[in-house]
């Protein structure tokens, strides 16, 4: 198959990034940002550049730790959501909220800092599996984070049974998975988590490679598995828990965005971890524009959007792996 130039990928990131600031229900024209007192200026820089910047981020880290996940458990399968970390991160959330903090003026701080504590918990209770697993296989280790998920999942549940109107509805709302910020400062929050993937992701490139060959391969090379595993799994489970934390729970990018990025451009890591960050920030940009304008002035999550378009991914690689 003739593979796609690592150029071409930048080109259409750069443009998607440059085009769906303007595409909303309100036209704003260019001579508007000249203007900063402008409402139409102004629902350009705080709302819509913001919005763009997070999505393209999130979308960007999920893609590259998902990447990794695949390497590390060789499983094309993996990505960040099966191993419970964004259920544990919403679970944190759904705490938040439960207790009556969400609705408060400080549930703007609570909220985002309860789903990164939620992510951090959920990272520990699955490198503790991992040590109690060590010698039975990475197969074990993805089947004890689904238990995990399906488990934080249950009381995120018990949380909207249990809850009033307001705090049901807000605890669905944000499970659901969606970009809301206002400001560039919220805009950025994701800049660092995707700052730590993609360096993990180049500096480890060389044993990634390897570590899909097997461990056996992995370990005649020099490369010391227990200690670059730990390493990536934490990083890159830390970054996941940053972007959950800002936008919820948002399934598949982690799965799709490798998998269309390993069919253009191949399967060397070092520019598999470039070609996944502009797949996945990408895709993630795009449908969060479709999300925020198919059904105007409704805003539909995101998530729900992700979903309906990975489940079929998803199965479509389940049925390819069984033929082959």
């Amino acid at each position: 198959m003739r593979r796609v130039p690592l150029s071409l990928l930048f080109l259409i990131a750069v443009l998607v990034l440059f085009v769906t600031p303007w595409i909303g229900i309100e036209r704003i024209p260019l001579s508007a940002l000249g203007d900063p007192a402008s409402l139409d200026a102004k629902i350009f820089w705080q709302l819509r550049v913001p919005r763009v910047l997070l999505a393209w981020c999130a979308g960007a880290t999920f893609g590259i730790c998902g990447m990794v996940f695949q390497a590390l458990f060789r499983n094309p399968l993996a990505e960040p959501s099966l191993l419970g970390v964004s259920s544990g991160a919403a679970l944190g959330a759904a705490t938040v909220i439960r207790i009556g903090l969400g609705a408060t003026v400080v549930g703007a701080f609570a909220i985002p800092m309860g789903a990164f504590l939620g992510a951090v918990m959920a990272v520990a209770v699955v490198c503790g599996l991992a040590r109690l697993t060590r010698g039975t296989g990475d197969a074990a280790l993805l089947l004890g984070g689904v238990a995990i998920s399906s488990l934080f999942s249950s009381l995120i549940m018990i949380f909207q049974y249990t809850g009033g109107a307001v705090e049901t509805y807000h605890l669905l709302s944000w499970t659901m998975g969606g970009i809301r910020v206002t400001g560039m400062g919220e805009g950025l929050r994701a800049l660092p988590s995707l700052v730590v993937a993609l360096g993990l992701g180049f500096a480890f490139a060389p044993e990634l490679d390897l570590i899909t060959c097997g461990d056996e391969i992995a370990r005649t090379r020099g490369v010391r598995l227990e200690a670059v595993r730990n390493v990536l799994f934490a990083g890159t489970s830390l970054s996941v828990a940053i972007v959950v934390a800002n936008c919820g729970p948002i399934a598949f990018i982690g799965l799709m965005a490798p998998h269309i990025a390993r069919i253009a451009i191949g399967v060397s890591h070092r520019r598999l971890a470039l070609g996944t960050t502009l797949v996945g920030g990408t895709i993630l940009l795009l449908c969060d524009t479709l999300a925020r304008t198919i059904l105007a002035p409704a805003d539909l999550p995101v998530g729900i959007l992700i979903s309906f378009l990975g489940a079929p991914f998803f199965l479509w690689l389940l049925f390819k792996r069984r033929s082959a």
